[in-house]
């Protein structure tokens, strides 16, 4: 959190700007001046500080959590994948479900066909041992 919070240091994101953490700082609630540099970082340099604090300030207060849960998770998605950004993310998990999906039906299939065969008795169904086939 911010000085104007706990009495410690500037927030993550003032850190990261190089600026004192004033009282109403938008980004000292959410950006800690620990593991808060590091996700501003990349939100400042996807969207911009300017532009980061003018979406929060459109927010309501009770829903900016969750905002910049999002920033942050899209943010470093574009600095991992700057072409797709999360949306890549989102295309490989849908890919896998695919997949699974038609794992899913082929095992599914193949539970049905032995659900359908006859069950033997237990003499029939051990394997022969090796000396009686020998002994033919």
């Amino acid at each position: 959190m911010s000085a104007a919070n706990n009495g410690g240091g500037p927030c993550g994101a003032c850190k990261f700007l190089r600026r004192i953490c004033v009282k109403g700082c938008v980004f000292a609630p959410y950006f800690d001046s620990d593991q808060g540099t590091a996700y501003f970082a990349a939100v400042h340099k996807v969207f911009g500080a300017s532009n980061a604090s003018k979406m929060l300030l459109r927010i309501p207060a009770h829903k900016r959590v969750d905002a910049v849960v999002t920033l942050c998770y899209e943010a470093l998605a574009r600095v991992r994948d700057p072409v797709y950004g999360c949306v890549g993310h989102i295309f490989t998990l849908q890919q896998q479900v695919v997949n699974l999906q038609a794992e899913l039906a082929y095992v599914q299939a193949n539970l049905s066909t032995l659900q359908r065969l006859p069950l033997l008795p237990p003499s029939q169904a051990q394997c022969p041992s090796p000396t009686s086939l020998q002994s033919s």
